[in-house]
C-alpha cells in the first residue's frame, strides 16, 4: 500500500480521491474546504503542507495556484502527477529531480495518448482535430452552460490566444476564433479554437488545432458579456441535478489513413461525465505507475510518453466503467 497526497477536492478532485482510496491505498486530501470523503482529511493551505511522507502526490489545485505547487515540488524527488492545467506548464520548469506527468486528463490527456498512438503507427501526421466540451444535456434561454470545472479556467481558455499548428508551423490564433457549426453524435452544436493542444505542439504535424464545443449561442453571449469573471462564476454554478454530457472527437489523418475516435459519457451515480472522464483517466495513471515504479524517469513528462499497454489500461478501465469509446 502507498502512500497518496492529493491536493485540491474540487468536482474532478474529489473523484479522483476517492477512487484512488478505493484501489486500497493510503490516501490524503488537503484542501481548505472540508470534503465528503473517504480519505484522510487535511484542511488547510495545500501548497505549504508536509508532502514529504507521499509515495506520489496528485496536484488537482486550480491554474491559478496549480503551477506554484508542482514548481515546489519540482526539486523534491518525488513522483507527482500535475492536473491543474495551469497555463505555465510543467516543461517550463529547470532543475527538475522530481518525475513529473503532467495533463493526464481527457483533453488534454486521453487526446494526448491516442494520437501518439497514432504518430507511432504512421509517423509524421497530416491533420489532427480535437473536438471537446462538456455541458449541459439541453440548451437553455441563458448560458447553456455550467463549468465542470474551476469558472476562472474556462475563462482563461476563452481569452488566451490559441497555439495551433499551420503549415507545419506552431502559430497563434485568437481564441473563438473558427467557429462553426458540428455534429456531436445527433446534437447540433458549434465548436471553435481554444488553446488546449499544449504538449501535441511538439508533435510533427502539417495542421493541428483543438477546439472547444459549446451549444449554439453560448460564446456569442460571452463574447457580448459586460459581467465580471466572478460574477460568471456565478452564473456558471454547477448544478448536480441537471443533465449534462461531455464528448470528444479526435480526428487524426496520414497519408490518406485516418481515425475519428469518439468518447462521451453522461456520468453516473452522481459523478459528473467530467469527473469520471477526466478523473478515472488520472486515476487509473497514478496506479499504473505505482504497480510501475520505473515507468518513468525523472523530468517532466507529457501523456504522449505513456507506454501503450497503461493507455490501454485507460481505455478498457473507462470502457468498464460506462464510458463510450468508440473508434469510427
Amino acid at each position: 500500500m502507498s502512500r497518496i497526497h492529493c491536493l485540491g477536492g474540487g468536482l474532478v478532485g474529489s473523484f479522483v480521491t476517492n477512487r484512488l482510496v478505493a484501489s486500497g491505498h493510503e490516501v490524503h486530501l488537503f484542501d481548505i474546504i472540508n470534503r465528503d470523503t473517504d480519505a484522510i482529511m487535511h484542511i488547510g493551505d495545500a501548497l505549504t503542507a508536509d508532502h514529504s511522507a507521499a509515495d506520489l502526490i496528485v496536484n488537482m489545485l486550480p491554474g491559478s495556484i496549480g503551477h506554484a505547487a508542482t514548481k515546489s515540488l519540482s526539486s523534491s524527488g518525488q513522483k507527482i502527477v500535475d492536473l491543474s492545467f495551469s497555463e505555465i506548464t510543467p516543461d517550463t520548469l529547470e532543475s527538475v529531480t522530481s518525475t513529473i506527468l503532467w495533463d493526464v486528463g481527457i483533453a488534454p490527456g486521453l487526446s494526448n495518448m491516442l494520437v501518439a498512438q497514432a504518430y507511432r503507427d504512421w509517423g509524421k501526421l497530416d491533420e489532427v482535430s480535437i473536438k471537446v466540451g462538456g455541458n449541459p444535456s439541453e440548451s437553455d434561454d441563458e448560458w447553456s452552460y455550467m463549468a465542470p470545472f474551476s469558472p476562472h479556467d474556462v475563462i482563461a481558455e476563452y481569452t488566451r490566444p490559441a497555439r495551433i499548428i499551420r503549415d507545419g508551423m506552431r502559430v497563434e490564433a485568437p481564441a473563438m476564433t473558427e467557429l462553426h457549426g458540428i455534429d456531436a453524435s445527433g446534437r447540433e452544436m458549434e465548436a471553435f479554437l481554444t488553446d488546449g493542444l499544449r504538449s501535441l505542439l511538439d508533435m510533427p504535424c502539417d495542421k493541428m488545432g483543438e477546439y472547444t464545443v459549446r451549444w449554439p449561442g453560448h460564446i456569442q453571449l460571452y463574447q457580448a458579456t459586460e459581467l465580471s469573471p466572478d460574477d460568471l462564476v456565478s452564473k456558471w454554478a454547477f448544478d448536480s441535478e441537471r443533465g449534462e454530457f461531455t464528448w470528444m472527437e479526435i480526428f487524426v489523418r496520414c497519408n490518406g489513413e485516418s481515425r475519428r475516435w469518439v468518447i462521451e459519457d453522461s456520468g453516473r451515480n452522481g459523478d459528473s461525465s467530467m469527473a469520471r472522464t477526466t478523473g478515472i483517466v488520472t486515476a487509473q495513471c497514478a496506479i499504473a505507475w505505482l504497480d510501475r515504479p520505473d515507468m518513468l524517469p525523472p523530468g517532466t513528462h507529457a501523456p504522449e510518453d505513456l507506454p501503450d499497454e497503461v493507455i490501454e489500461l485507460v481505455i478498457d478501465v473507462m470502457r468498464s466503467e460506462g464510458i463510450s469509446i468508440e473508434l469510427k
